[in-house]
C-alpha cells in the first residue's frame, strides 16, 4: 500500500511567497533563505507532485495549470495551519489593539483583516481609528494608536524606510469621463487640508488649465458618491476604488500627472505584543494582495538585513526566476 505524500509546510509557504512577490530572489530575502534554497524547495515540490508546476515565461517563469491548482490548495493549507497556531496560542490573550487608518483603507480592504484577526484573538478589543495621515502619525508617536498605515507626502522619490509600498497618484473619475476644453474642469475634493487636493490643483495650475470646485466633503464615501454622480473628477490613488470609478488616462483630456505617495506602516514606540506582531503580518500580507497596478513594493515588506540598498520594485505579475 502506497503511503500518503505529506507536503512540506515550509515549501508550500515558499511557493506562496514567491508567487506573491513574483521572484525567487525576493522570496528568499523575505523568508531569510538563499535563492538556491528556494529553487531546491520548488524542485522537491515538483518531485512530490509528479508534475511541473512552473513553465518558462520570457526571462522568468510562471505557474503551469497544475501550479495554479497547487497554489490554491497551498493558500488554504497555510491559512488553516496559521489559524490553528494563532488560535491555540492567542485564544487566551486579552487586551486591546488600536489600528489607525486613512479613509482609503477603512472600507472594503479592512474586512480582509478584521475577520482573520478576530478568529485568532477573539478576546482582543479591536479599535479602528480613522483619520488623516498627518494626525495618525502624531497619534502613533504619542502612543494613542498602537499601529497605523499612513500616506506620506506626494513626490517622485521613493526613499521612505517604513514604506510598505509606493502608490501612484492619478486622476479618478467615472468611466467614460471626458473633459470639456471650453469649460473649467470640475473638481470633487476632500475638505482642506488634503495633500491630494493640493497636488491636483497645483498640477492644473502648472498646466494653465482652468478649474472649479464642484463638490467638497469631509468623508471619502461622500467623495466617491459625488464622482459616481458625475459631479467631477478628483486626485487620489487607485487603492480599492469603487467599481463604478476608474483611473482616467490621456483619453479623458486631463493632463498627465507623475507622483507617488508612500504608504507606511508605523508602530508606536516600545509597543510589542504577540497580537500586535500578528496584526502587522496580516496587514502586510493583505496589502500585498490588494495593491493596485503600478504600485512599487517598499522596504518594509522585507526583513531588515535585506533592506540595505534595496530599490523599490514594481508589484509583480509573473514570477521571475532572476
Amino acid at each position: 500500500m502506497m503511503l500518503p505524500i505529506n507536503l512540506d509546510m515550509d515549501v508550500l509557504r515558499s511557493l506562496v511567497v514567491a508567487t506573491d512577490l513574483g521572484s525567487f530572489v525576493k522570496a528568499a530575502g523575505r523568508l531569510g533563505r538563499t535563492q538556491s534554497a528556494i529553487s531546491l524547495q520548488m524542485k522537491k515540490l515538483e518531485d512530490q507532485i509528479g508534475h511541473a508546476i512552473f513553465r518558462k515565461n520570457g526571462r522568468g517563469v510562471a505557474l503551469t495549470d497544475t501550479g495554479d491548482v497547487l497554489l490554491g490548495y497551498a493558500r488554504r493549507i497555510l491559512a488553516l495551519n496559521d489559524e490553528a497556531v494563532t488560535a491555540t496560542r492567542g485564544g487566551a490573550v486579552a487586551g486591546s489593539v488600536r489600528l489607525g487608518l486613512p479613509q482609503d483603507l477603512a472600507d472594503q480592504w479592512l474586512t480582509s483583516v478584521l475577520g482573520p484577526f478576530h478568529s485568532a484573538y477573539p478576546h482582543i478589543v479591536f479599535e479602528a481609528v480613522i483619520g488623516r495621515s498627518r494626525d495618525l502619525r502624531e497619534q502613533v508617536a504619542q502612543g494613542a494608536v498602537d499601529i497605523a498605515l499612513v500616506f506620506g507626502e506626494i513626490g517622485g522619490a521613493c526613499d521612505e524606510p517604513d514604506a510598505v509600498a509606493y502608490l501612484p497618484v492619478a486622476w479618478i473619475g467615472p468611466r467614460g469621463f471626458v473633459a470639456r476644453p471650453e469649460e473649467p474642469l470640475p473638481l470633487a475634493l476632500l475638505d482642506a487640508p488634503c495633500m491630494f487636493r493640493n497636488f491636483g490643483i497645483a498640477e492644473l495650475d502648472a498646466a494653465s488649465l482652468p478649474w472649479r470646485v464642484s463638490f467638497t466633503s469631509p468623508s471619502l464615501p461622500g467623495l466617491w458618491g459625488a464622482l459616481e454622480s458625475g459631479l467631477g473628477v478628483t486626485v487620489r490613488t487607485a487603492f480599492e476604488l469603487p467599481a463604478s470609478l476608474c483611473v482616467l488616462d490621456e483619453r479623458s483630456g486631463l493632463p498627465p500627472i507623475a507622483g507617488v505617495t508612500p504608504l507606511s506602516l508605523l508602530l508606536t514606540p516600545n509597543s510589542r505584543s504577540e497580537a500586535l506582531e500578528h496584526l502587522r503580518s496580516m496587514l502586510l500580507e493583505s496589502l500585498l494582495a490588494h495593491l493596485p497596478e503600478g504600485a512599487l513594493l517598499g522596504p518594509a515588506l522585507f526583513p531588515e538585513p535585506a533592506r540595505a540598498g534595496r530599490r523599490p520594485r514594481a508589484v509583480p505579475r509573473p514570477i521571475a526566476a532572476e
